[in-house]
């Protein structure tokens, strides 16, 4: 990236000629050679000219490629074709007179500054521009093509809502508006990125969320210094606590019932234009392994299923590990008749455990990863058919034996019941280390990289948040939604770490009950 002395103030005379302080003039040629001078090179400009019998003329600027040229035509153009037939008032003049008069758009403003307008225009506005006048009309006429409303093809459910998240910021803050009709949402907007100007919305609840934990995102997200920002992926690296860590510090969904329930509990959204996931934060180890599904079915099944999660994580990291460790320097942890029919399976195998578990983990993650990239129709055949052709095929051959297989499948299986994509990969990540401890320290490794992981994970932080929080440190209130899910009814209480002065969410007493409301 191109170095500036000027960046840290992440100044815009890129966009307007080198001249911050740049003001329209009375003379619209010389305004029109200004933005002519800007947009220089640009086939998708399109400068076009009103003219009148009374030697009055109007240019109207507007970026082909980023407005609806219906909205112009109808909202621009024709009111002021309307004023050269007569059919408006003919005392009108000034810009003033035509914003109020003529344009018919609820979004016409007037300004005077060069870099807003060139500003505007990119972001899809259009521009006029009066004779004498050293004002421009900005109307909204935004018209890129943006995608449907669909169901977020990571974060499928069974039951609940079906509307997801998609590229256009404007759209995403009406999904979340449409499910907390409250004023006290929230959403502030800022500019990051010094060329690709990408708008950024923090939102939160007032009351609820702290005024820390604002000040605190705030504070993150506004010293990002970046020449583009293309995704929320961008964000997220620049104001997560540990950037080495595997374990991902902000929550991404694509899901508003999501983000809306977070924000209930005084967390934060961050809302991307151009992206359809928006982080939340603080995010917590127990958030990872929650689905939005729990909170749709019945309390006790969401109990159980999560308890399966807790089990199956602990799969995913130390399955491959515990075989390894076990064939290799713990024979007789295995019960005789097991120990001959693994030494029968690995008999014409030439390579030790570590090396088998290895190679399986490596071309399944290769499976994984071409199954994601491949087109959809075939994807997800390849992969599956590819894993059971090459196991098989690789059983057959002697390179690898059976047991290893059916653990590496049993293991992929285990990732694929995390719910959080990313949380997952930080999870597929630990896989592999722990594994070469336990292919050299036995099991010894294996509790050597299991203490590790506690002792990270329990040092980490989300926000000031820690990340085992409710557990470490232990806050017994706010453990109703962690290790199982408690009815509706019964979690009269937002979680203790939000730190929120309201954290009564609903009056005690409320219970189901046949006699309920019955006489006596």
């Amino acid at each position: 990236m191109r170095q500036n002395p000027k960046y840290p103030a992440m100044q815009e005379s890129l966009d307007t000629a080198g001249d911050e302080e740049a003001r329209l003039t009375a003379s619209l040629e010389l305004n029109e050679a200004t933005f002519r001078h800007v947009f220089e090179d640009c086939s998708d400009i399109v400068f076009r000219r009103v003219r009148f019998e009374r030697q009055e003329s109007l240019l109207v600027i507007y970026i082909a490629s980023l407005t609806d040229e219906q909205v112009i035509d109808d909202h621009i153009l024709k009111p002021l074709m309307s004023r050269g037939t007569g059919q408006a008032d003919s005392e009108q003049s000034g810009a003033e007179a035509l914003k109020d008069r003529l344009i018919t758009s609820a979004s016409a403003r007037l300004s005077s500054d060069v870099n807003e307008i060139v500003r505007q225009l990119l972001n899809g506005q259009a521009a006029v521009l009066q004779d004498g006048d050293s004002v421009a009309i900005l109307v909204k006429a935004d018209g890129i093509k943006q995608r449907s409303l669909e169901e977020p093809s990571s974060e499928p459910v069974i039951r609940g809502p079906r509307d997801g998240f998609i590229e256009n910021i404007s759209t995403n803050m009406g999904l979340l508006r449409s499910r907390l009709k409250t004023s006290r949402l929230k959403m502030e907007s800022v500019t990051v990125g010094e060329l690709s100007r990408t708008q950024v919305v923090l939102a939160y609840i007032a009351g609820i969320a702290t005024e820390s934990l604002i000040g605190e995102v705030r504070e993150r997200v506004g010293r990002i210094q970046i020449d583009g920002i293309l995704d929320s992926g961008y964000i997220e690296e620049f104001i997560e606590d540990l950037p080495y860590s595997p374990f991902p510090q902000t929550h991404s969904t694509e899901r508003p019932d999501v983000v809306a329930a977070e924000l209930l509990e005084g967390k934060i959204a961050i809302l991307v234009d151009n992206s359809p996931f928006v982080l939340i934060v603080p995010m917590t180890f127990w958030t990872g392994l929650q689905a939005s599904e729990d909170y749709y079915i019945r309390w006790p099944v969401a109990t159980f299923v999560r308890w399966i999660r807790f089990l199956f994580i602990f799969i995913a990291i130390f399955a491959p590990s515990l075989y390894v460790a076990v064939t290799t320097f713990h024979q007789e942890m295995i019960p005789t008749n097991l120990v001959l029919s693994i030494a029968s399976a690995r008999e014409s195998v030439p390579f030790p455990a570590l090396f088998e578990a290895l190679l399986m983990e490596i071309v399944f993650e290769a499976l994984r990863e071409a199954g994601i990239r491949l087109p959809k129709q075939i994807g997800q055949a390849i992969s599956i058919v590819g894993a059971l052709v090459i196991g098989q095929a690789a059983v057959q051959a002697g390179i690898i034996s059976a047991p290893v297989v059916i653990i590496v499948s049993i293991t992929g299986i285990a990732t694929f019941t995390i719910p959080r994509y990313s949380f997952a990969s930080g999870v597929r990540l630990l896989r592999f280390p722990i594994l070469f401890l336990a292919g050299t320290l036995g099991l010894y490794g294996i509790v050597l990289g299991f203490l590790g992981i506690v002792l990270h994970v329990a040092s980490l932080r989300s926000f000031g948040v820690p990340y085992l929080t409710p557990l470490a440190p232990i806050q017994p209130s706010s453990l109703k939604d962690t290790l199982m899910r408690l009815p509706i009814w019964a979690k009269r209480h937002r979680p203790q770490a939000s730190g929120s002065a309201d954290r009564v969410r609903e009056p005690a007493g409320q219970q189901p009950s046949p006699y309920r409301g019955k006489r006596s």
